[in-house]
């Protein structure tokens, strides 16, 4: 596979699709591909942990971190999200890029928080940017 630069990455992560209508509650933000093009190339090329890996994108959205695995040369990514819709998004972002080894599974990732490091080789996620939401909801939740 041909080593991907950071700005080719990043070229690349512009063509995927993002939410239309992010949901509230799941605090549905698009990483934009500069951010998911600097981190992932940092992961790759400073800590070895893409290539050849087993990857899991928690809380995956519309794909744009599993994708961007993928293109590095992951052996395989899996996305992980609770929302259907989003891997709908992100079902359609992997046929485009005609991607092979990525793979999707719809659940709440906090029940897979035990067996994360016997599975995969490296977890990623997006930026923890809103964390507001999450307080709130959590106090209705109760």
């Amino acid at each position: 596979m041909k080593k991907l630069k950071l700005k080719e990455l990043e070229s690349f992560l512009q063509h995927v699709e993002e939410f239309e209508h992010p949901k509230l509650l799941f605090e549905q933000y698009a990483t934009r591909p500069h951010i998911a093009a600097c981190m992932l190339h940092t992961i790759h090329n400073t800590f070895d942990d893409i290539e050849n890996k087993v990857v899991a994108d928690l809380g995956c959205g519309c794909g744009v971190l599993s994708i961007g695995s993928v293109m590095l040369g992951a052996g395989l990514c899996v996305g992980f999200d609770i929302d259907a819709d989003a891997l709908e998004i992100f079902s359609k972002n992997a046929e485009e890029f005609e991607l092979t080894n990525i793979d999707m599974i719809q659940c709440n990732v906090c029940s897979l928080a035990t067996t994360m490091s016997k599975t995969f080789d490296t977890v990623i996620m997006n930026p923890p940017f809103g964390t507001k939401h999450n307080k709130a909801y959590s106090k209705e939740s109760r």
